[in-house]
């Protein structure tokens, strides 16, 4: 074989097997919608978000972005409430991580994630979901725990 196609070939191969990163593979599209969060002081806050509801989507979340919008996320809905670990594997960006419960509450904020750490990041207890946005915005809009996220998946 040609070494054009012998690369080719070994490349095919080693995504298959889940070598190479998924950046390099084929992404799956995340469904858009909205949230909103109500804040203990009433203030409400609306992000654009994209919604990570399969295994596979879950697994590739905001790895390989280089930005994310000051009103932008990522919903991980994980089903069925359960302790949550994350972490930023190839993930550029430093961002906020809300573990939400089962009823919508915030249960935790991880701020200010380091990006690309291996470092777990767990939840206070047992999440169905977790948003992320974009490093400071919990600061910015003084979000806290017991605040409200608004979404179908908590209905």
């Amino acid at each position: 074989m040609p070494l054009s196609r012998t690369f080719l070939w070994a490349a095919a191969c080693l995504a298959l097997w889940g070598v190479l990163p998924l950046g390099a593979q084929a992404e799956e599209a995340f469904r858009r919608d909205t949230l909103s969060i109500v804040t203990g002081q009433g203030e409400t806050y609306v992000f654009q978000i994209e919604v990570a509801e399969t295994d596979r989507q879950r697994t590739q979340g905001l790895q390989y972005r280089k930005s994310l919008g000051p009103d932008a996320g990522m919903l991980f809905d994980f089903k069925t409430p359960q302790p949550v670990g994350m972490w930023m594997k190839n993930t550029y960006v430093p961002l906020d991580m809300l573990f939400i419960a089962p009823d919508g509450r915030i249960l935790n904020i991880a701020r200010d994630t380091t990006p690309l750490s291996l470092a777990g990041i767990a939840s206070a207890g047992p999440a169905k979901a977790v948003l992320e946005v974009r490093a400071g915005t919990a600061v910015r809009l003084g979000l806290r725990a017991g605040d409200r996220v608004r979404h179908a998946i908590f209905e």
